[in-house]
């Protein structure tokens, strides 16, 4: 008879995991949550302690029976949902339904489907965290204020069937801010000049005009620019400094959540909600052959850059092997989280370095090769050196006039062996120049310039901006985008959002009527809030 029973949230993390575990383990899951606030009422006590009504979601009872009945045939149970605040409420409510069995319950965390990470987790259960449970129920109960309290205006006053999102509604009143910033643009005209030299060597090179009496230029008209191609003409043109500097480029921390979605947003070409629907695939696992359902990477939702100390010496090892001692740094990278990010999550990484994306081709789709073959490169640099570069710069002091002149050649490739960063560094050599070389004048190039209105978001710019305002959690920025977009509050054009008619009316109405609710700063502090509950150092009501 087996012994312990293990729950997991997903079919498929089920497969991989009881592929790993004998005999002595039945595993089971429970497809998502379990339990939640009724659909049909409010659900929540606002009189009494905001105490939430759950209920079992309709169609789960067949597989909560099931459940029921696997844990009455063991000794122990182990809940190991994915290891965040949806997990732990998934975790939780479980427990709630199997506590009248008096079985011992234990909570599992993993970070990797990996045998290893398993049997690892098995050996140290934990107990359920109170915290984080309730860090996941007060946001559930908020959005559910929110959403109950308000949509009702929005029925009333615009049409029926729509509906607030405490985060959603903050989202599209950032996309219509900015398209009001752009109707409300006003273009002004600018130039900016730039001269053609050549000095003792045959070779020419342009320096742009940087500064007009030490201050940055300020040319609004084509008067002042003829002004100023008279005055430049009169002088005699030597240089005044010329310098040659290594410059390093440091590689980019493994990835977290967002950086993960902008990156294949701009490389891939994927929206953030394929983005992550494809990591979870290569995170339950992957047949892979002889090996059978193989976890490839860690969890994909995290705002940490940590790294543990095994799998550090595991690339280092691999890059020196297959790249050369001369890509391994003295000491491991390290990079440092932002504050507030939840430590205790690994950043993205493979689960084993030596599954190199070239060799998995025959058992990845297009989409997963392409995703992995990014996360597997983005880690893998960032234990490598730097890049050098050779950065040159000539300045060459005219009367009132400042030009400059700026090269770099790649003499060291280092981690970019491997991983390209987006705005690529080209070689742009300089020729040799001295300083105190007299230079001939070849030639003055103004260029008339207008300034532009601000952009509109693309996908990872908007997740970037939510990110940085402290608006959702690496959890929701991919649901939040296509909740938006589902909801017509927002659309797209040429892969920017802008917002409907609808989204700028229901923008208006509720920031007008709910000022904090609206408030990206109240949004913000609300997420700071909530994890001080999962930290124990406030209360959830």
């Amino acid at each position: 008879m087996p012994k312990a029973l293990l729950i997991v949230e997903s079919p498929t993390k089920a497969q991989t995991i009881g592929k790993y575990l004998g005999k002595d383990f039945i595993v089971k899951s429970s497809v998502g949550h379990i339990k939640d606030l009724p659909k049909n009422k409010l659900g929540v006590n606002i009189e009494g302690e905001f105490e939430p009504e759950y209920e079992i979601i309709k169609g789960k009872k067949k597989i909560l029976t099931e459940i029921k009945k696997a844990a009455a045939e063991v000794e122990t149970i182990y809940l190991a949902p994915d290891p965040d605040r949806e997990g732990e409420a998934i975790a939780w409510h479980i427990a709630e339904e199997l506590k009248q069995q008096q079985k011992k319950i234990y909570r599992l965390l993993f970070n990797e489907l990996t045998k290893e990470a398993i049997l690892e987790g098995i050996k140290s259960p934990q107990k359920l965290d109170q915290y984080r449970f309730d860090a996941q129920q007060a946001r559930r109960i908020l959005d559910r204020l929110v959403g109950y309290q308000i949509s009702p205006i929005l029925w009333d006053k615009v049409r029926r069937g729509l509906s607030a999102g405490r985060v959603q509604s903050v989202a599209v009143r950032i996309i219509s801010e900015r398209e009001r910033e752009i109707e409300g643009f006003v273009k002004e005209e600018y130039w900016s000049i730039s001269a053609s030299f050549m000095g003792d060597d045959p070779e020419g090179f342009e320096a742009m005009l940087v500064k007009i009496k030490g201050r940055k230029p300020k040319i609004k008209n084509e008067d002042k620019v003829n002004q100023i191609t008279q005055d430049l003409k009169k002088h005699v043109y030597v240089v005044s400094q010329a310098e040659t500097k290594e410059r390093k480029v440091h590689p980019t921390p493994p990835f977290i959540t967002s950086k993960l979605q902008q990156e294949a947003i701009r490389k891939l070409r994927f929206t953030a909600k394929k983005t992550m629907m494809v990591a979870q695939k290569l995170y339950e696992g992957i047949e892979l052959g002889d090996k059978g359902l193989t976890g490839l990477i860690t969890y994909m939702r995290t705002d940490s850059p940590r790294v543990s100390d095994s799998a550090i010496e595991q690339v280092r090892e691999f890059i020196g092997k297959n790249y050369g001692e001369k890509l391994v740094p003295v000491k491991p990278n390290f990079y440092k989280s932002r504050k507030g990010a939840q430590g205790a999550h690994e950043a993205i990484r493979p689960t084993c370095v030596e599954f190199k994306p070239e060799d998995l081709g025959s058992y990845l789709d297009k989409d997963q090769m392409a995703l992995y073959g990014l996360i597997w490169r983005r880690f893998v640099a960032s234990q490598m050196t730097s890049a050098l570069f050779d950065q040159t710069t000539i300045d060459i002091v005219v009367g009132d006039y400042l030009f400059r002149a700026s090269g770099s050649i790649l003499k060291f490739l280092g981690f970019m062996t491997i991983y390209q960063l987006g705005e690529e560094r080209e070689n742009n050599k300089l020729p040799p120049i001295s300083s105190g070389e007299k230079l001939k004048l070849l030639g003055i190039n103004p260029k008339q310039h207008f300034t532009q209105p601000p952009p509109r978001f693309t996908e990872a710019a908007l997740v970037k901006e939510l990110e940085e305002n402290g608006i959702g959690r690496p959890s929701t920025y991919a649901s939040i985008l296509s909740t938006i977009t589902d909801r017509e509050y927002v659309d797209k054009e040429d892969g920017k959002f802008y917002p409907t008619e609808l989204g700028f009316l229901v923008t208006d109405l509720l920031v007008e009527n709910f000022p904090d609710i609206l408030n990206v700063e109240f949004t913000a502090q609300m997420e700071s809030t909530l994890d001080r509950v999962e930290d124990g150092k406030t209360t959830w009501t």
